[in-house]
């Protein structure tokens, strides 16, 4: 098989895995078990040496970074429409958004649920605290955005960012204000969910909340 994802259940891995089905591209997955932090073995270590999720082996090109792989996925199937045209107006907007996704969400994700790591656990409270509110002001700008009425954050057009977006608003699904507490985001996230890849991606990962 020339094309290999490696990832594990409800991780990053999850918007690689929903783009190789959106884009019906054939694939082999190897889903790594955190528990026995397989992550970290010698082998996928040889892969990655960063030991984390996801790794794309593309027709021989090692992949990682989640929103690297996607946006590299979309721009080598135009076809698809999950990116606009490089150097279009609606270009500089997507980079925008999916920057918000990866410089803005994801490190106060990783503070919320890795609260020890900035500081020690002395201060795993207030590093946890502090990510709350950041992440929540980020969902606000967000919903922003959103409240004027187009169905995706590009507008009319469905892109990469909504499907990092759609990701990234699951994994508040256990915070004191999940994402889809905020209309706009709900409305958004019911569209994508509403997705037959979504769907798949779910059934062939055993995942069974936030349907």
């Amino acid at each position: 098989m020339s094309v290999v994802l490696y990832g594990s259940q409800s991780t990053a891995s999850l918007v690689v895995h929903w783009l190789l089905i959106e884009l019906g591209i054939d694939y082999e997955l190897h889903q790594l078990d955190f528990e026995r932090r397989e992550q970290k073995s010698a082998q996928y270590l040889a892969i990655n040496p960063a030991g984390r999720v996801p790794t794309l082996l593309l027709h021989g090109q090692v992949l990682t970074e989640s929103a690297a792989i996607a946006m590299h996925l979309a721009d080598l199937h135009p076809q698809a429409g999950f990116a606009p045209a490089p150097g279009s107006h609606e270009r500089g907007d997507y980079y925008r958004w999916v920057c918000f996704c990866v410089y803005t969400l994801m490190p106060a994700y990783r503070a919320w649920f890795y609260p020890d790591e900035p500081a020690g656990e002395a201060s795993s409270a207030e590093v946890k605290e502090r990510a709350r509110v950041q992440l929540e002001a980020a969902w606000q700008q967000m919903a922003d955005h959103l409240a004027d009425g187009d169905p995706y954050v590009l507008g009319d057009n469905v892109s990469v960012v909504d499907f990092l977006l759609t990701m990234l608003m699951r994994w508040s699904r256990n915070m004191p204000r999940p994402s889809d507490r905020w209309p706009a985001l709900a409305a958004h996230a019911a569209l994508m969910k509403a997705r037959p890849a979504f769907a798949e991606v779910y059934r062939r990962e055993g995942i069974t909340d936030w349907t």
